[in-house]
């Protein structure tokens, strides 16, 4: 099970653990936690304290079919892992692809919600793990880029990149996803097996190209609602480095291609 805040780098790093134990011959499947989404009920679908659909809460996930399908797997059998259609927002019954374990074989679940106890309480069997942009980009004592821009600036430029969601968007949605992180996911970073700071040392000198003419375009008032003014102050602290200087496996490249 492997957990993470928004813009940590979770499909890179289950990757990079699936690779590690295929070298090790143990044959691994990678399941996303996404595609158990369910086509959300207006009426009785979890709300934000403003009143909009709160897409950060765990009760959107199918957790009967979870759980069903975790102890399924476990035993060996069968199961048919669903795929959710984030365009037309439901599940594509088309799409769904057969798993079975076989004795040599892992599942690795991730997604926001894989640690949280309404998901995966009844698996204490499984291996647990936690990710985030840990640490602070530091000058000595001096705070050059705080943890949480990293992530906000990882988000804001996958989404441009590869969702089609432009800045204002991300932003407007920035706060509510933090919040959900806050209620749903890092109080059980404690129950994690296996903790990992996602912090790359260069990736401010390479996020900076492709996220400052984004930030730079928006409205004086937008930016000091985010620290964005701040943000894009802080870049100027940093040399620039060539996006195809870093290296192949980068975690950098879920966000930047």
């Amino acid at each position: 099970l492997l957990s993470g805040p928004s813009g940590s780098g979770k499909t890179t790093t289950a990757g990079m653990v699936e690779q590690e134990l295929e070298k090790r011959g143990i044959s691994t499947h990678t399941i996303s936690l996404d595609d158990y989404y369910t086509d959300p009920d207006p009426v009785s679908a979890p709300r934000t304290p403003e009143g909009a659909l709160d897409f950060e809460s765990p009760l959107l996930l199918d957790i009967p079919l979870l759980d069903d399908h975790f102890t399924r797997l476990a035993k060996g059998e069968e199961v048919t892992v669903p795929h959710f259609d984030f365009t037309r927002r439901q599940r594509d019954g088309r799409k769904g692809r057969a798993l079975r374990l076989q004795p040599n074989e892992v599942a690795i679940f991730e997604g926001i919600h894989a640690l949280n106890p309404q998901i995966t309480g009844n698996h204490p069997e499984a291996t647990r793990m936690y990710i985030s942009t840990q640490s602070n980009v530091m000058d000595h004592t001096r705070v050059c880029f705080k943890r949480t821009w990293l992530r906000l600036v990882r988000r804001t430029v996958r989404d441009y990149n590869f969702r089609g969601t432009g800045v204002e968007d991300t932003l407007e949605m920035w706060a509510n996803v933090c919040r959900g992180e806050r209620q749903y996911i890092t109080p059980y970073r404690r129950t994690a097996h296996i903790r990992l700071d996602t912090t790359l040392p260069y990736e401010v000198s390479v996020m900076a190209q492709y996220a400052r003419p984004m930030l730079s375009a928006l409205p004086a008032h937008i930016l000091k609602a985010h620290e964005l003014d701040a943000v894009l102050r802080a870049f100027d602290q940093f040399a620039p480095i060539r996006p195809d200087t870093i290296p192949p496996a980068s975690l950098l490249h879920e966000f930047i291609g």
